[in-house]
């Protein structure tokens, strides 16, 4: 953390200037948003006296802006009422959480989407130390997470923490997430979107630290996952012989260890691997669209989209 992010933080602490005589206004544009009158709330915003406060923090427990309660609502036509007149869509609360977040946090599809339309970044706040995509994984809510990455957000994305944290961080991206917690359609989403299968594997700073981290291989079968994680995890290229498997997961009566014996003992098919190279390829050039754009055959785009 550089000195520009504490300043930062420290700014979202600071108390509204605007002196306690103008805390109705504040009042009487919450208490449209908490209400889900659209149109008081609009009426209300056609006047300088109120719209001056558009974006203002205010409230109890998390201060937040207007735009803020409507998003953890899930309240639409405000949301898009306090868009139509200039709410700022990236405004932070104390604890640097978007309207965004804050939409996804709450599991409301459409706030997520017309915050998206209006340019909210699908990233969060680079102060923040969480990430809506990791949100996202972690609840299995894999509408919101097909928005977000389908607006740019990253898929390999991890917590920011302190590099004591290491360890931690080396488990902290959106595919562990998603395999710890059971979601499989968002675990197979985020890899069609171009998470590496060997994130914790790669990053040289966290490995100057944890020379010999655990793969996500390892963590799914650690996990007990369903064999149908690791069986992804091959077919997405993560590398099979990073794993040390323990004595005691080497059975073969184990389905996720047996398919990973079996993907040690036979080559991928040239298909496969030509698939991968092609995926990388498009991902690198940041393009993963132009699968569709290929003067190829149907069924080949279809299996480069991992469709049969």
């Amino acid at each position: 953390m550089n000195l520009m992010d504490i300043t930062k933080i420290l700014s979202l602490l600071q108390p509204e200037e605007e002196e306690d005589t103008d805390t109705g206004e504040k009042q009487a544009l919450n208490q449209a948003v908490y209400d889900n009158d659209s149109y008081t709330l609009d009426q209300l915003l056609c006047q300088e006296r109120y719209k001056r406060f558009i974006n203002s923090r205010s409230g109890w427990g998390v201060p937040g802006t207007p735009l803020r309660l409507a998003a953890s609502y899930g309240h639409l036509s405000c949301l898009q009422v306090l868009l139509a007149h200039g709410a700022d869509v990236d405004s932070l609360d104390v604890k640097a959480q978007t309207p965004l977040f804050t939409a996804v946090s709450h599991g409301h599809l459409d706030c997520v989407r017309v915050l998206l339309e209006a340019g909210a970044c699908p990233g969060g706040s680079i102060y923040n130390n969480c990430s809506p995509v990791l949100t996202a994984a972690r609840d299995g809510s894999v509408a919101i997470l097909q928005e977000l990455l389908g607006h740019g957000a990253e898929a390999n994305v991890k917590a920011k923490l302190p590099m004591w944290a290491s360890n931690i961080a080396l488990c902290s991206g959106p595919l562990y997430l998603a395999a710890v917690y059971g979601h499989l359609d968002c675990f197979r989403l985020l890899l069609l979107h171009g998470a590496d299968p060997d994130y914790n594997c790669t990053d040289k700073g966290l490995l100057a630290h944890v020379p010999q981290p655990r793969t996500l291989l390892e963590v799914c079968l650690h996990h007990n996952c369903e064999p149908e994680y690791i069986q992804l995890l091959i077919d997405f290229g993560a590398n099979i012989y990073l794993p040390s498997l323990p004595l005691d997961m080497t059975s073969k009566d184990d389905k996720g260890v047996a398919l990973l014996l079996q993907a040690r003992a036979t080559p991928q098919s040239l298909l496969s691997q030509a698939r991968l190279v092609i995926r990388r390829a498009l991902h690198q050039a940041s393009q993963p669209e132009a699968i569709d754009q290929l003067d190829i055959p149907s069924m080949l785009i279809s299996y480069l989209k991992h469709q049969l």
